[in-house]
């Protein structure tokens, strides 16, 4: 019996007959279809980086961002559908402020993610859209160092040191597989990640884009922060340089 067909994807309450939930994966696509993003850890910060579409001249700088701060000390990066990505931002944030009112200290960047993996599953469980979003939560301090997870759009929650996401996710994961990122400092992973998120792109089609990062380590004291539009812009160069430079050994 085929499990593609009328009545198996209309709601996500809905199993096929192979047990599959065909809105969990169309809201899957929602992310694998958009910009890229990646995030890694090295050995004393995260960054996180983002190939976002600038589709009109129009918009201000940074207009409709990726990455916000959840709280002093936790960054978050959406990618997939932004409205829906946004929407998650509101609830990690409210649930952070929920945190600080009730224990009087910063919610840790686990529970941040446990807790938003929680609601996004509720929505694969009745009536309600999946959201066709996802979510990378980092943190840094000093006890336990760089923390990474990713939530997925079904619910998942897992740590990570490095990954991928987005329509270039494959060619970024092997980029990244080639690094040794436990020996690379923040600054270091910066011109890297620029160089991959550049090397991944497809020249024909990914154009009017623009790059977007975040980190949190040991330089930041563990606060996450926006990286500055001139260390963005000099990585940029340097990505450019090496691209060049690899283009000519070859």
């Amino acid at each position: 019996m085929s499990s593609i067909g009328t009545g198996y994807d209309l709601a996500a309450s809905t199993f096929s007959p192979d047990g599959r939930i065909f809105q969990v994966e169309y809201a899957q696509k929602a992310v694998d279809n958009a910009g890229t993003m990646i995030a890694i850890r090295g050995k004393n910060g995260i960054v996180m980086v983002a190939d976002k579409v600038i589709s009109s001249k129009l918009y201000t700088d940074n207009a409709n961002p990726r990455m916000f701060n959840v709280n002093d000390n936790v960054g978050v990066a959406v990618a997939g559908n932004y409205p829906d990505g946004f929407s998650l931002k509101n609830y990690a944030y409210g649930e952070a402020m929920k945190w600080l009112k009730d224990y009087r200290e910063p919610m840790p960047v686990q529970n941040i993610a446990n807790s938003v993996a929680e609601y996004i599953h509720i929505h694969t469980l009745g009536i309600s859209r999946p959201f066709g979003a996802g979510a990378f939560f980092v943190a840094w301090n000093k006890q336990t160092g760089g923390r990474l997870f990713l939530v997925e759009p079904s619910g998942l929650n897992y740590e990570y040191k490095a990954w991928a996401v987005g329509k270039h996710r494959q060619a970024a994961k092997a980029e990244i597989e080639k690094l040794k990122i436990d020996e690379l400092d923040v600054q270091q992973l910066v011109k890297e990640a620029a160089r991959i998120i550049m090397a991944v792109r497809d020249e024909n089609k990914d154009k009017n884009v623009q790059i977007e990062m975040g980190w949190v380590g040991e330089h930041t004291n563990g606060k996450y922060e926006e990286v500055p539009e001139e260390v963005v812009t000099a990585a940029e160069e340097w990505a450019s340089a090496k691209l060049d430079e690899d283009d000519m050994e070859d």
